[in-house]
Formats: structure tokens, C-alpha cells, sequence
């Protein structure tokens, strides 16, 4: 069984046993635009909660992505480097960046439902 889990960063996590992967929300997508580039980190990499775990560029910008929770990256979404587009196709699903082995399952605790972080985008309108 798998929960999904937002951040006001407009990252979401999906979390199966250990391990997170991670990727931007459909919202985020939006905003940014056509993804045109895609930076992960290495394998093995170990990211901090609330900070940059990779970069995404698009005709509008550069963001950063952050790790909503801390631990190491296990994987990596290698498909991005060759079509970041999938990023605008499949913000939810293949345009995932990293997959990490979650540190701390408490950091889990800080994040948002899908209804409260749907409540929270409608709040920013």
C-alpha cells in the first residue's frame, strides 16, 4: 500500500515501506511550463529535508526541487535526462525524479494529504 503526500513546495511523495519517490505535482507543472531540463543528484547522495535534492528548468525558469523528507537517493529517473517533457506529460506518474530511503518516517508527519494540499493550491488563487 502506498500514501501519497504534498509540501506547500508543490513536491509530492509517495512512500512504499522505506522508500519515497518524488517528483513535482501537477500544479508545479503548470507553473513552470515546458520542461526543457532536468539535474539530479548522484546515487547515494544522502539530501536534507527542505532542501534542494535537483533542479528543474524550464522555458519560464530554473527551480529547485526539495526533498520533503531526508535520506539517501537510491534511484534515480534517468528517462528525464532524454525527455523532460515527461515531466509536463506525467507530472504524477514517469516524470518522477528521485527515489530516496526515507531517514526519519516522522518527517512524513509534516506533509499534506491530497485534500489539504488541493485546499491549499485553491488558497493561492
Amino acid at each position: 500500500m502506498s500514501t501519497i503526500k504534498f509540501t506547500k513546495d508543490h513536491e509530492w511523495i509517495r512512500v512504499e515501506g522505506d522508500v519515497a519517490t518524488v517528483g513535482i505535482s501537477d500544479y508545479a507543472q503548470q507553473q513552470l511550463g515546458d520542461v526543457v531540463f532536468v539535474e539530479l543528484p548522484e546515487i547515494g547522495r544522502n539530501v536534507v529535508a527542505g532542501k534542494e535534492a535537483a533542479v528543474v528548468e524550464s522555458v519560464k525558469a530554473a527551480s529547485e526541487v526539495y526533498a520533503p523528507v531526508a535520506g539517501d537517493v537510491v534511484e534515480v529517473n534517468e528517462a528525464l535526462a532524454d525527455d523532460p517533457a515527461l515531466v509536463n506529460r506525467d507530472p504524477m506518474g514517469e516524470g518522477w525524479f528521485v527515489k530516496l530511503r526515507i531517514e526519519n518516517q516522522s518527517d512524513l508527519d509534516d506533509l499534506m494529504d491530497e485534500a489539504a494540499y488541493k485546499e491549499y493550491c485553491e488558497g493561492l488563487h
